[in-house]
């Protein structure tokens, strides 16, 4: 029994690492080339080397730490260049599957992209009126609303490819955040993107999409980079 146990112990224990870690990368709490010692890790998270080792490896698979020869790890560094590629590369990608979802369009892809805008309305997106407190719901919900957003494509593939996008575009913004809160309305970014939908206009739709990502991109620049 306990022989059977233990390998799913050790998955469960490396996939849990890995999660937090990722989550506490995206979020800024590992500031971007910071050394990720795996001592100071392991007491960190409360887990071991061992975990810790697997789930850094993981990460660098994918890009959000990096491999230093012979100095372990460190968190994926950012730039301007860098920004700027991400946010033409969401463009390209994400105006593509707006367009095919406005060809595949239906009525209940409106009303869950309708709902979706709503509910993001309805969520302050910070926990406190005078200062910039991560409100993990905001959050959910602005995922939310881009996944819908583009849904409708027709494309697991292309799907997917906005949501890594999505998670990278997410790790500068946490970088900015702080200094940015109150300085746009994204509510009408958003809401120009709906209104473009339900009136059947791609080229609208793809046009507000766009600029609010390069605006993303933009305050980003001028407040951390």
């Amino acid at each position: 029994m306990n022989t059977v146990s233990a390998p799913e112990t050790s998955a469960s224990l490396t996939a849990s690492t890995y999660e937090r870690l990722r989550a506490d990368v995206l979020n800024g709490h590992w500031t971007p080339g910071s050394k990720l010692g795996i001592e100071a890790l392991r007491a960190h998270y409360g887990t071991g080397a061992t975990p810790v080792r697997e789930a850094l490896n993981r990460l660098a698979a994918e890009g959000w730490v990096q491999h230093l020869e012979q100095r372990g790890f460190a968190v994926a560094a950012v730039s301007e260049d860098a920004l700027r590629e991400l946010a033409k590369t969401r463009v390209w990608v994400e105006t593509l599957a707006l367009t095919q979802g406005l060809l595949a369009r239906t009525p209940e892809w409106e009303e869950r992209l309708v709902l979706a805008l709503h509910r993001l309305s309805k969520t302050p997106r910070s926990l406190y009126a005078d200062r910039y407190v991560e409100n993990p719901t905001w959050e959910k919900l602005h995922r939310e609303f881009h996944q819908v957003l583009v849904s409708q494509c027709g494309s697991r593939w292309l799907i997917g490819f906005c949501e890594q996008l999505y998670d990278q575009a997410h790790r500068y913004r946490q970088l900015a955040v702080k200094k940015s809160y109150k300085r746009r309305h994204e509510l009408d970014e958003h809401k120009a993107m709906v209104d473009a939908v339900l009136a059947g206009n791609p080229q609208a739709a793809c046009q507000a999409l766009a600029g609010h990502y390069e605006k993303t991109a933009d305050i980003i620049l001028n407040s951390a980079l």
